[in-house]
């Protein structure tokens, strides 16, 4: 690893203990986390573009933003969902940020990741041509994308205008060297290869749409293996760049020690939803913190507060309650404390049961009930209910 940067969503929203309430927080802190980030010597600044959520969604004023008050640090994006955009217009946008930045954008751009918009490009005018998909329509724009800034002439001249001559236009303004620090945010191996034939760089990210029982790292490892092998098939120059992104969320004060606990743990999911319907995914790791206490019980001094919850798909209900123990053995509450009981309410079913147990009769389904002992209900906390006088599943202990 020779560099490291930072990628934000820019989150925000009114809700209670919120330090983005607006798009204008969201938008002024993450210039401000890109000017501290190069003050503590990181190398990059990029942001997630997400439309139609309260996220960024437009990255070059931002990122223009951030060019303008930092000296150092690259800011980029990770990734642009090319289906929404006009790829003449965003080569004339990067050309620009990139010379306000003295050449340090790095632009990841890509089909774009599963949206809460249904068809949302479709909004913006763009429709995939007939026989095309959404990922075509991409990759055909993020083509016409990289021959605009590597200063390919797109539109023909005007011969009364250019003295007779018949020649195609090039985007202006140009950035030399823009061409280079284009990025594609691969989600499949196949992808992966197709960047490598155009020349862009790789982002390989934390989800891939793709599950073929591999672990994420093994999967993840061979398709950036594929991909340097096709960029050496199509003979590019120069040596090809490659990030990874791994999720980690810092614990460092008391309000991330309230969200998300004390010590790290790290959790791996091998597949979750992806995108298509009948589509797997495999995913990397997460860093982030433990709750700060067991979800089963918690020690308060002489007492133990069970808190978990009480399973209620079997049919039974629990009662909890929080006691201390003398010196001798013998249960007593604690002073000054009343007992935490968790009570489930019964349907009328079950409290016919109850009575018919309690006189000593059989249930209506013909089983006598068996009354549990002191030690018994301290034991498992267990309570009479339809599907354990039937003869169902006994409460798991606690």
């Amino acid at each position: 690893m020779t560099k490291i940067g930072f990628l934000s969503f820019g989150h925000h929203g009114e809700v209670p203990g919120s330090r983005t309430p607006t798009a204008a927080d969201a938008l002024r802190q993450t210039v401000e986390l890109a000017r501290a980030a190069e003050d503590i010597g990181i190398d990059g600044a990029f942001v997630r573009v997400h439309h139609f959520e309260r996220q960024l969604a437009a990255p070059f004023p931002l990122l223009a933003a951030i060019a303008a008050t930092t000296s150092r640090i690259e800011m980029g994006t990770g990734v642009i969902d090319m289906r929404y955009e006009n790829p003449l217009y965003m080569a004339e946008e990067a050309a620009a940020t990139d010379l306000l930045s003295g050449g340090r954008l790095q632009l990841g751009v890509s089909r774009g990741s599963p949206e809460i918009a249904l068809n949302g490009a479709e909004a913006f005018g763009y429709r995939p041509a007939d026989g095309q998909t959404h990922a075509d329509a991409a990759r055909a724009k993020a083509e016409v994308f990289l021959a605009a800034i590597r200063g390919a002439g797109v539109a023909p001249a005007d011969p009364s205008r250019t003295r007779g001559r018949h020649v195609a236009l090039p985007v202006q303004p140009q950035s030399p060297g823009l061409g280079d620090r284009i990025w594609w945010g691969a989600g499949t191996r196949a992808t992966a290869e197709w960047a490598a034939t155009q020349g862009m760089n790789l982002q390989s990210s934390t989800l891939l749409t793709e599950d073929t029982g591999e672990s994420f790292d093994r999967l993840q490892a061979e398709q950036i293996l594929r991909y340097r092998e096709a960029w050496a098939a199509a003979g590019h120059e120069r040596t090809p760049l490659v990030s990874v992104s791994r999720s980690v969320i810092p614990v460092t004060t008391d309000l991330d020690r309230r969200y998300f606990g004390e010590r790290g743990r790290t959790t791996r999911s091998a597949s979750s939803t992806a995108p298509g319907p009948g589509s797997a995914a495999a995913t990397s790791a997460t860093r982030t913190g433990s709750p700060p206490s067991s979800p089963r019980t918690r020690r308060c001094g002489r007492r133990t507060t069970c808190c978990s919850p009480c399973p209620t798909s079997s049919g039974w209900s629990t009662t909890r309650t929080c006691s201390a123990r003398s010196p001798s053995g013998s249960r007593r509450r604690s002073a000054g404390r009343r007992p935490v009981t968790r009570l489930r309410r019964r349907s009328p079913a079950a409290e016919a049961g109850r009575a018919a147990a309690r006189a000593g009769r059989r249930t209506p389904g013909g089983a006598r009930v068996r009354r549990a002992g002191p030690s018994a209900r301290r034991r498992h906390a267990w309570r009479w209910s339809p599907y354990r006088a039937g003869g169902g599943p006994r409460p798991p202990p606690r």
